[in-house]
């Protein structure tokens, strides 16, 4: 059974799913987790509180869904784990929607709050040098502000997929051949001198 953090963590990324992060009251986060809003208080002390830890439950909670694998299977490649790190984020699961739209709702409102965009900012950069080692892996001779730029690109990219699939301007389908595509055209891009 989840921790009572944890079940308040899950309902704030389920209530900012639905409503936004501007719609996250701690009243209703209350009733959506099933706690008082005192103990929402207690563990987090403040909405801001709760947003930075929701930021960081759907951050481990993706590379959860990322980077599973079987007990008894062959480790990845470092290709195959690119691959699977990136078109992951991409999959018709109530999680990985849950997290993807959650994820979209950080983004939006952190253009209007400081701190949320410092802790956002922060999330991505770590997201983009965890991309930028695989493509590292993958291309190993390749020159780290490359791979940096590389690994950028291919995020925002996912970003705006992620967006699009979600919002139905693209089919799931469409959005991994996309992705699996830029994937493509950056590895080869780094292959050149």
């Amino acid at each position: 059974m989840a921790s009572r953090s944890t079940q308040i963590l899950e309902a704030a990324a389920r209530v900012i799913a639905r409503r936004g992060v501007r719609g996250l009251r701690v009243e209703e986060l209350a009733e959506e987790a099933g706690v008082s809003t005192g103990l929402i208080y207690y563990h987090f002390k403040d909405r801001t509180g709760v947003l930075r830890r929701t930021l960081e439950y759907i951050n481990d909670r993706a590379e959860r869904y990322t980077t599973a694998q079987d007990d008894g299977a062959e480790p990845p490649t470092p290709r195959e784990e690119l691959d699977q790190v990136l078109l992951l984020e991409l999959q018709d699961t109530p999680e990985v929607r849950e997290n993807s739209t959650a994820w979209g709702e950080l983004r939006a409102s952190a253009v209007f709050d400081p701190v949320l965009r410092e802790d956002l900012a922060r999330a991505t950069l770590v997201w983009v040098q965890e991309v930028a080692a695989l493509l590292g892996q993958v291309r190993p001779l390749a020159p780290a502000a490359t791979l940096a730029a590389a690994a950028e690109r291919l995020t925002a990219l996912l970003e705006g997929l992620s967006m699009r699939w979600l919002s139905g301007g693209l089919t799931l389908g469409h959005a991994r051949a996309l992705m699996a595509e830029a994937i493509e055209v950056e590895l080869a891009g780094l292959s050149r001198p």
